[in-house]
């Protein structure tokens, strides 16, 4: 299934696709898309129901974030070879977990927000994981077990705060807007091969980023097996896995987001995000 938050900001409703790609408005079964919700019993709620007799929502509504109100929004840093040479880093031996605050969280496209004193802004499109029920010292084996679904992230960051600001890199990352989500949330059996995704990033129509998920350092799976055996992970916990090579640090000379640039995102299965950069 492909779920989705729509409606003006903060008054979102939960929707999800129906086979013809129409929306259908699921508020009758399913209160919002959130910690309480988000279990594999909603799951088979929503995939009993005959979703083409559902009240039809225009497709031309506001997409909000797939998801609201999460417990956690923790990041994987460094998660592709490529990426972590190309912004002079050491390959990790261990997977680079930071925060991302919760209110950084945004639509999918609605605008990125370039902040006052920002000279830095920097894009990273990813795959997201929701947990789907809670996660203690989970065996790498029993991983998807554990996951809602996916979705697109772009993993927005300000390198200077982020580098440059005493080496914490969650005040880089969780920015007003650095968190775009969406525009589904799709459940974990509509994906046949979540190590074969194809990711890219253009800016003004230029690519920036293309990657695979098969190129990944560490796994999703390693990741929920990882991750579970020192935090406990609940449902709605959102983790974001790391981005392939193409971001503005990378390139020669750097290059990063100016006002009025236009950002597209797109993931294989999980749609895509369209965005413009605006100045505070």
């Amino acid at each position: 299934m492909k779920l989705l938050r729509v409606g003006e900001y903060s008054k979102e409703i939960p929707a999800a696709l129906d086979k013809k790609n129409k929306i259908r408005d699921i508020t009758k079964y399913v209160e919002d898309l959130n910690p309480k919700t988000l279990n594999f019993n909603t799951i088979k709620k929503i995939k009993n129901l005959d979703l083409e007799i559902l009240p039809e929502i225009d497709s031309k509504i506001r997409i909000g974030s797939c998801i609201t109100n999460p417990g956690n929004f923790f990041a994987i840093g460094l998660n592709y070879k490529e990426h972590a040479e190309e912004t002079g880093s050491k390959v990790p031996d261990y997977p680079v977990v930071f925060n991302k605050s919760i209110h950084s969280i945004n639509g999918p496209n609605d605008n990125v927000i370039i902040p006052k004193n920002s000279n830095k802004l920097d894009h990273e499109v990813e795959i997201a994981m929701v947990i789907g029920k809670k996660a203690k010292r989970v065996l790498e084996k029993d991983a998807q077990d554990y996951i809602f679904g996916y979705c697109i992230c772009n993993d927005v960051s300000e390198r200077d705060w982020q580098k440059n600001k005493g080496g914490q890199w969650v005040k880089g990352k969780s920015g007003d807007t650095f968190g775009p989500l969406g525009p589904y949330l799709v459940t974990n059996d509509e994906i046949k091969d979540v190590q074969n995704l194809n990711l890219s990033l253009d800016v003004n129509g230029e690519r920036h980023q293309t990657g695979n998920t098969n190129s990944m350092i560490f796994s999703f799976n390693f990741l929920i097996a990882h991750l579970s055996n020192y935090i406990t992970l609940m449902p709605g916990d959102i983790i974001t896995t790391g981005t392939p090579p193409g971001v503005g640090l990378g390139m020669n000379p750097p290059k990063f987001l100016k006002n009025g640039d236009e950002m597209v995102l797109k993931v294989d299965n999980l749609g895509q995000q369209i965005t413009k950069v605006i100045t505070e």
